[in-house]
């Protein structure tokens, strides 16, 4: 039988799923155990990952051009990407970070090691295929964005604004769910998409997010 598209984007986001205990950090957030000014730390590096992703999306939606499903899942993502910026603010004032301050960091190469290989997506990767490779990584992200929303809350005493960045990215999107399974189906219905490939560019993903999470955890 035929595959599905539900059934690609839900074996991809098990098979990629990381290990239990895979992220060094998230865990001693989630315990109250991760020094406060890893948040800083977080909110700084996310100051360059989110344009630089928010770009990424935009060129793969205008690759996907002549794939309107294709393009109409990373045009969505673009705009979440500006929506979570406007939140990244929040916390980074929370974390007594001003504009000048934010201009000034210098990132480390570990954490902006994901946005890279998301920019080389965008340039090289089948749409389709970064779809699936990008609909698993965002299952991980988002479960790690819930822990340690409710950790900043519960150990630390941020306020609801400050922690409204991770809230953003723990709450369910039925819309992005959906857009994801119209532009897979639009890819087994062209044959454009390769699963092989869209794992292997999911599994990069993969480990360049926990790379993102190692480089924090050792500062």
């Amino acid at each position: 039988m035929a595959r599905t598209a539900r059934e690609v984007l839900a074996d991809a986001t098990a098979g990629l799923a990381p290990a239990d205990g895979a992220n060094p950090l998230v865990p001693l957030i989630a315990a109250g155990e991760a020094p406060r000014e890893v948040f800083a730390a977080l909110a700084l590096e996310q100051h360059h990952i989110i344009p630089a992703d928010r770009r990424s999306f935009l060129h793969l939606a205008d690759r996907a051009e002549l794939q309107p499903a294709v393009a109409a899942f990373f045009h969505f993502l673009a705009e979440g990407e500006t929506a979570a910026l406007h939140r990244l603010t929040a916390l980074a004032a929370a974390c007594g970070l001003d504009e000048d301050a934010v201009r000034a960091y210098e990132p480390q190469a570990g954490c902006q090691a994901y946005p890279a290989y998301a920019a080389w997506l965008a340039l090289g990767a089948e749409p389709v295929d970064a779809v699936v490779a990008l609909t698993a990584n965002f299952a991980a992200w988002s479960d790690y964005c819930g822990t340690v929303s409710r950790a900043m809350r519960d150990h630390y005493g941020f306020d609801d604004r400050a922690c409204g960045f991770f809230d953003f990215f723990a709450e369910p999107s039925p819309e992005a769910d959906s857009l994801a399974l119209t532009a897979v189906q639009s890819g087994l219905t062209t044959g454009l998409l390769s699963e092989p490939a869209a794992h292997r560019h999911g599994r990069l993903l993969q480990s360049y997010e926990l790379m993102f999470w190692e480089t924090l955890a050792v500062r």
